[in-house]
């Protein structure tokens, strides 16, 4: 009997690699989400810090001119984390959508290879009747054979 031969795996090696690609994408926006995410801590710890040392240079006593430029900072700095937040954001809503297509690749992918294994079971099936033919026909053969001679 001639060998297996899928009529689809050139589709499957095409959904394979758009599958990878994908996944190759994901996992490059994944990366971003978690710089960005680093981005945004560092900012909010500038907040803090600056904060933190408006407060206590508070206490000690500070000019006018001092307290708007460490009120202008905490200003800027909370424009910086509204902007960095906004970014991380949407790079999560391109993490998500990237993971939709993975997950919709995967099934395609997936509907495809349990279809090549069915056919290949199918194929197997075939081969092993084929096999148990051509065994019961040997046999019978070999007895007629030894009945005629004898």
């Amino acid at each position: 009997m001639k060998k297996f031969k899928f009529s689809l795996d050139s589709v499957l090696s095409y959904k394979q690699q758009v599958l990878d690609s994908l996944k190759g994408e994901h996992a490059a926006i994944l990366a971003q989400v978690r710089e960005q995410e680093d981005v945004l801590e560092a900012v909010w710890q500038d907040y803090r810090d600056c904060n933190e040392e408006y407060r206590r240079r508070k206490l000690e006593g500070l000019t006018v001119a001092d307290a708007m430029f460490y009120q202008n900072g905490l200003r800027v700095l909370e424009a910086e984390i509204e902007r960095e937040t906004a970014r991380l954001e949407e790079l999560r809503k391109q993490e998500e959508a990237k993971r939709r297509q993975v997950v919709d690749a995967k099934i395609d992918t997936s509907s495809i290879e349990k279809l090549r294994e069915h056919k290949l079971e199918d194929y197997n099936k075939a081969v092993q009747k084929a096999e148990e033919n051509l065994i019961d026909e040997f046999v019978s053969s070999a007895r007629a054979r030894a009945s005629i001679g004898a």
